[in-house]
């Protein structure tokens, strides 16, 4: 039998790149730093891919539009398949590689929530702009829903004071487009981790579970604003509590269990320190 035939379903490069929206030079180079293997190469050099590496492609696109780097995606994919059964039966990998794309469905549907908001609030600005009122001005409660960083403004006042408030609105807003870019990627790498430690039963005192623990404090310190001395160690244990009862706040860790696990490590990092 010629090496070109085979029985499993194949997909050349350039119908993936296709289907994907991408390239098959992105494509190209997702091989040659091993995010992405074709199942095999043929004698003309050309790639074909199976439906697992269509299952793996789809998961290195949802870890780029989470803000991820080519580096850290390839950290979260060996992380998640470090837990997902690797080396077991074909079956067995399916259903954990369903598991780990129920995790990044959560968070798909949590951005879409969030897009969903911005629709309506551009909708709203058009039809004010184009009805006529009666000098009341285009400012709503609503008007920003789904952009505003300010949301958790009422939250944070009545748990940590108007001060604590203004200082760190007044440090975001002090930040140019690329800074404020640049954090953004710093949580959603964190985030991405945390979810991915989730996904794989990570034990909160895990030596992986307080290395992410510590990135946490850090990013916490690094917001004008937060409490000092004592009083940030009550401040952590507080935010911790409020990630697994406010289902806005866990669906940044994929869930009220991977929030669980972002608050029992904190825990366990600060009992440490105690």
């Amino acid at each position: 039998m010629s090496e070109e035939v085979e029985t499993a379903v194949e997909y050349s490069i350039q119908e993936i790149a296709r289907a994907a929206g991408t390239t098959s030079r992105t494509l190209r180079h997702y091989d040659a730093i091993g995010l992405v293997r074709p199942a095999r190469v043929g004698r003309n050099g050309y790639r074909y891919y199976s439906d697992r590496s269509l299952v793996r492609l789809q998961r290195v696109l949802l870890l780029r539009d989470l803000g991820l780097g080519l580096d850290r995606v390839a950290e979260v994919l060996a992380a998640q398949d470090a837990g997902s059964g690797a080396g077991e039966s074909a079956d067995a990998v399916a259903l954990a590689e369903a598991r780990v794309l129920g995790v990044h469905l959560d968070l798909l549907e949590q951005e879409r929530a969030r897009v969903d908001r911005q629709i309506g609030a551009v909708r709203r600005t058009i039809a004010a702009l184009t009805t006529p009122h009666e000098g009341n001005g285009l400012m709503a409660a609503n008007m920003f829903d789904g952009f505003d960083h300010t949301k958790h403004k009422d939250e944070v006042i009545e748990r940590w004071g108007e001060n604590a408030y203004a200082a760190s609105d007044s440090w975001w807003r002090s930040m140019s487009a690329e800074q404020q870019q640049g954090w953004q990627d710093q949580v959603a790498a964190l985030n991405a981790d945390w979810v991915a430690a989730a996904t794989d039963g990570e034990d909160p005192a895990s030596e992986r579970a307080q290395a992410l623990a510590r990135r946490h404090v850090e990013w916490l310190r690094g917001v004008p604003g937060a409490p000092a001395g004592d009083a940030f160690a009550a401040y952590v244990r507080g935010l911790g509590e409020m990630y697994v009862a406010d289902e806005r706040f866990a669906a940044h860790y994929g869930g009220v269990s991977g929030a669980t696990l972002v608050r029992d490590a904190l825990h366990a990092l600060l009992d440490g320190d105690a």
